[in-house]
């Protein structure tokens, strides 16, 4: 599979991560900062809104380029700049070529690829924050956007008795395959689909995608909680919490608690 890469330059800091955010909504799904305040985003060929692109350039006023990016040429670039993530002792995350972590109680294994939730992003951290604190020995978990599969490889980790880990995302499917089969997680199965629709109830849910999925997927995600259950949301900006706030509870959710980082927010409900 081929990529666009868009390159853009001169981002202030305190706009990147909502520079971030709006190329996500028009099609990207990797990203790498810079370190001149510039930033490289990754969208799947033919996937790239590029009305959407301009309008955030515009926006933002920003400069930038395009070019393509070959997938054989993809995982050497994004293997030479992927780094080792820690939350704490509790867990560490790393690629095979990097050395084994030391002073944490959990370590996780991945290939880093396109596939978004290596541990770097604010959100992905977040969700590995919470989860640390949650009680998922025994249960039943539904991770709704898995990209790497790194929230359901934790899951397994923690005791969860079954984890289904779906994604709609081709690249992110065989990703997360090869990194649930790194880690040696056999209670993992793993789905395509296109919306967040299960038959079937789950202990604890993690939704670790943007607003508007969230939005579009809610009744879905609540069906499928089962009574007494969690849902641990995540890839939400500050100023999304009040429409948050508003939308779960519209759907009989409460909100149990908010975390921030980076100028984004993670929501904890029942």
């Amino acid at each position: 599979m081929d990529y666009i890469e868009i390159v853009l330059e001169n981002i202030p800091v305190d706009q990147l991560e909502l520079v971030m955010a709006d190329l996500s909504l028009a099609g990207c799904n990797g990203f790498e900062e810079l370190d001149n305040g510039g930033l490289k985003a990754y969208a799947e060929a033919g996937e790239l809104n590029e009305n959407e692109l301009n309008l955030i350039v515009d926006k933002y006023q920003l400069n930038h380029s395009l070019s393509n990016i070959k997938e054989q040429n993809w995982n050497a670039v994004w293997e030479s700049n992927f780094d080792p993530v820690q939350v704490r002792d509790f867990v560490g995350i790393r690629a095979d070529f990097h050395a084994p972590m030391v002073g944490i109680r959990h370590e996780i294994l991945i290939t880093p690829k396109m596939s978004f939730g290596t541990g770097h992003h604010a959100t992905t951290w977040m969700m590995l924050d919470w989860m640390e604190g949650m009680e998922l020995a025994g249960k039943s978990v539904y991770d709704f956007g898995t990209g790497t599969g790194v929230l359901a490889i934790m899951a397994s980790k923690l005791g969860a008795k079954q984890v289904l880990a779906v994604d709609n995302d081709d690249w992110c499917i065989e990703n997360s395959l090869e990194n649930v089969q790194k880690n040696n997680c056999q209670n993992i199965d793993i789905e395509k689909v296109e919306t967040g629709y299960q038959n079937k109830k789950f202990d604890i849910i993690l939704a670790n995608v943007n607003r508007h999925i969230i939005e579009a997927n809610i009744h879905f995600l609540v069906e499928a909680l089962a009574s007494g259950g969690q849902i641990l949301f995540s890839g939400l900006l500050v100023e999304d919490e009040q429409p948050m706030w508003e939308l779960f509870a519209q759907h009989g959710l409460q909100t149990e608690g908010v975390r921030v980082r980076n100028n984004w927010i993670s929501m904890l409900c029942r």
